[in-house]
């Protein structure tokens, strides 16, 4: 048992170095009269599993204040938008545009809608972006609403397969046919509702589809991207619909902003395109990673210096830390910002913070007269609840700063998210390193050679 998780530790440890690896990595030696010159790349992912294919690159990314990228204007055509549907027209394509190019909600593009004059425009502003033709095309697409119901499959399928997966084949239904989703409340129970009007063609085509699709659920997808999948209670004719379920106030709006992106006709193009350099500067961003090392370097030797082998155990063990973060910022991806490099640094002062407590905590337990494993077992133990509700307290503020329900009264910038996203990983794999990794480093490297007197 205890070989299998040394040889599975061993896994983790070489492919989270994999992961970290930096890319175009030159490998230069020589063995014997044998040259040896090759370049190494962090891990890349391209397979097929059951026809899907899964390709990923795991590379660190860079936001528009460290590398730069392109700036995109485009034009929103609103000539057959009715003055009540005009916000709710350009804040269905500004959402549409970011669930294009942010699904993940980390990429931290800037998109803003401008007035000037009488025209409308949208600006997007992408970091690092490297085929601009590939997101021009993207962007510029109209979104499609589509309402599909189920695939017929023979019953082996049906058993093996659940019937989202099979929600596929097209009813012809489509944004077109759609004239609007508002947000409206249910008259018995007060809840919020999303209800949908149809065209006179749609209005017919759609009692059609709901009287074939009974106590079955039809799905909704905006861009491919299904949104809804509501159970079909009874036929719906006169052209009005509703979508009820266990709906939020704001969970009923994104709905609505969902289809109108879908089915309000905003067609964008294209007038002007422009590379934007980093807006912090090279030699800055030089600047600030020399005092992040230099900080780091401080940091481990008063560690050394301070207490010992046990200081040195938490550099190690803060090295650790920082690989793990760094893979996973490269795994979700996370767009690196020089806030978000700040919010790394700032839980790096957490991790250590972790590691002086138990510290401290041994050492007493040591001075009482305890033997060495007593006092590690008790130091760590007491430590914890310190630990616990520092590292709680600061998830908390990220999750805040994060505000992942995007509420108005709370921050929504891309910045902001970005430094909340890397403190909020670095306190909770600090936890980990602090508490579990530190232990056990401690154990490996500390205990044989100490006794308590």
């Amino acid at each position: 048992m205890k070989q299998i998780k040394f040889l599975a530790l061993i896994l983790i440890v070489g492919l989270i170095v994999w992961i970290d690896l930096p890319e175009n990595l030159p490998i230069k030696f020589n063995l014997g009269k044998t040259k040896i010159n090759f370049v190494i790349n962090p891990l890349k992912i391209d397979f097929n599993i059951f026809g899907i294919r899964i390709k990923r690159d795991f590379k660190t990314h860079l936001g528009l204040d460290l590398k730069g990228g392109s700036s995109l204007t485009f034009e929103a055509d609103v000539s057959k938008v009715k003055p009540q549907d005009l916000t709710d027209a350009l804040n269905s394509a500004r959402d549409i545009i970011e669930k294009r190019i942010n699904f993940f909600g980390v990429n931290e593009p800037v998109i803003q809608t401008v007035k000037s004059n009488n025209r409308y425009m949208i600006n997007v502003e992408l970091p690092g972006i490297e085929d601009v033709n590939q997101a021009v095309k993207l962007i510029g697409q109209t979104a499609q609403l589509a309402f599909k119901e189920e695939q017929p499959v023979d019953e082996k399928q049906a058993t093996a397969t659940s019937i989202y997966y099979r929600l596929t084949k097209d009813t012809g239904l489509t944004g077109k046919d759609v004239k609007k989703a508002q947000v409206d409340f249910d008259s018995q129970t007060g809840k919020p509702q999303v209800a949908l009007s149809f065209t006179d063609e749609g209005g017919k085509l759609f009692a059609e589809i709901t009287k074939r699709n009974i106590k079955k659920p039809l799905a909704i997808y905006v861009d491919n991207f299904l949104i809804s999948a509501p159970t079909v209670q009874q036929e719906i004719t006169g052209g009005n619909a509703v979508i009820n379920g266990d709906f939020s106030l704001d969970e009923a709006k994104k709905l609505a902003i969902a289809i109108n992106s879908g089915a309000l006709p905003l067609p964008i193009k294209l007038v002007e395109q422009r590379t934007i350099g980093p807006t912090l500067g090279a030699s800055e961003v030089k600047k600030s990673l020399i005092a992040g090392i230099f900080g780091l370097l401080m940091v481990a030797l008063f560690m050394i210096g301070y207490y010992g082998r046990l200081g040195f155990i938490a550099s190690l063990a803060l090295l650790i830390y920082g690989m793990i973060s760094l893979s996973i910022f490269r795994l979700i991806p996370v767009v690196l910002t020089l806030p978000g490099v700040a919010g790394f640094v700032l839980s790096i002062g957490m991790a250590v913070d972790s590691n002086i407590l138990i510290f401290e905590r041994i050492k007493e337990e040591l001075r009482k007269g305890k033997d060495f494993s007593i006092a590690v077992k008790l130091g760590f133990g007491r430590a914890i609840d310190a630990i616990k509700d520092a590292n709680v307290t600061t998830l908390t503020v990220a999750f805040i700063l994060f505000n992942p329900l995007n509420w108005g009264f709370l921050p929504q910038f891309g910045m902001v998210r970005g430094f909340a996203l890397t403190l909020a990983i670095g306190v909770a794999t600090s936890l980990f390193t602090g508490v579990v990794i530190t232990r056990r480093l401690i154990n490996i490297f500390y205990k044989p050679s100490y006794k308590s007197k």
